[in-house]
């Protein structure tokens, strides 16, 4: 494999990663109504694993308010149940056939627990997108010893491996710092 290669293959993972991470944070509780708190959640439906936002429409109509109006009203108590086993922490209402999550409001404690949690997502992702980089000089490093790449090309790509990891890791730190001011607001 040539070192360009390796080097876009490495990258599309690095996208990856961050793109996970920000996915993960979609999901973090802010003390806002978000739906991407609950979009994930997996329904048991008709004996299938099934997203709710394949199953549901949901919205917030205020800060404090996600509404999840099912497509067929008969998913309402798988609904519910999927809700109540998660780790979303908000108890659902149910009128039979809409469900309201009350979002309470985040104490100062909380949010800083909060901002703990996605401090250490944010190392793990950054964790990942060097041991992608380490794979990468490997391989890169394979290419010297086959004799299929001269040294110039060798340290080229190593450099643009490593500038690529700082890259990805500047964007996973503003994933990060835009996260953290969105928990931190009251």
């Amino acid at each position: 494999m040539a070192i360009d290669d390796i080097l876009l293959e490495a990258e599309g993972r690095m996208e990856t990663a961050v793109e996970r991470l920000k996915s993960e944070y979609r999901a973090v509780r802010t003390g806002r109504a978000s739906a991407g708190l609950v979009e994930h959640l997996h329904v048991d439906y008709y004996g299938t694993q099934t997203e709710l936002r394949q199953m549901a429409t949901i919205t917030c109509p205020d800060p404090l308010l996600i509404v999840i109006k099912p497509y067929d009203g008969s998913s309402v108590q798988a609904i519910v149940k999927a809700i109540q086993a998660s780790d979303v922490g908000i108890t659902p209402m149910t009128d039979g056939k809409v469900i309201r999550l009350a979002v309470p409001p985040l104490s100062e404690e909380r949010r800083r627990q909060i901002v703990h949690q996605l401090k250490e997502m944010a190392e793990e992702a950054k964790v990942a997108l060097r041991n992608i980089r380490r794979d990468a000089i490997k391989a890169i490093d394979g290419q010297e010893k086959a004799k299929t790449a001269g040294e110039d090309e060798v340290k080229k790509g190593r450099d643009d491996a490593t500038e690529l990891v700082h890259q990805y890791e500047k964007a996973a730190t503003a994933a990060l710092e835009t996260k953290t001011k969105e928990v931190m607001e009251k």
